[in-house]
């Protein structure tokens, strides 16, 4: 965006301040990126095996975490929850703070909660999206869709020591 003359911003502010709510609400959203916002949800066992899946809209290879974009007015916690049992058909006790991960590129917003199942069932695939289902230990992961590998470098520069 060019850099406006400093009398010129300085007029443009006055005639903002002077609009009402709705069209200053109107002007923000016209001139500021817009981004998707999903959650993400790291369920963990309590040996320490995460929950992964794979997705029929991706890479076969590709393994990513119950998820999804946020529906209007939706908070991201009822996402998080909303999204792993209608992927994965079980209920989960999320962690009360999420992490937040940011990516300017694809304009995503991701918030990630770390979870445990709540009822001890036995997840399974529950939609046409998802394919495959799978615990894996933490040393021994399989290969990560973007957004997953950003959750765990988030999650891991979160729990590091000293923070």
């Amino acid at each position: 965006m060019p850099v406006l003359p400093s009398r010129l911003q300085s007029v443009l502010f006055a005639l903002y301040r002077r609009m009402p709510v709705a069209g200053r609400l109107f002007v923000v959203r016209r001139m500021t990126p817009s981004f998707h916002v999903g959650a993400i949800c790291v369920v963990e066992r309590p040996d320490g095996a995460l929950l992964m899946l794979r997705q029929s809209y991706r890479r076969k290879t590709a393994w990513s975490f119950p998820g999804g974009l946020l529906k209007r007015d939706e908070a991201p916690v009822d996402a998080a929850r909303r999204e792993v049992c209608e992927e994965i058909g079980i209920e989960v006790e999320l962690d009360p703070v999420p992490k937040v991960v940011i990516e300017p590129r694809s304009r995503r917003v991701d918030v990630i909660y770390t979870a445990r199942a709540a009822d001890g069932a036995e997840p399974a695939p529950c939609s046409p999206e998802v394919v495959e289902v799978r615990w894996f230990p933490p040393h021994d992961l399989p290969e990560l869709t973007p957004e997953a590998a950003s959750a765990l470098v988030e999650l891991g520069r979160a729990n590091r020591p000293g923070r």
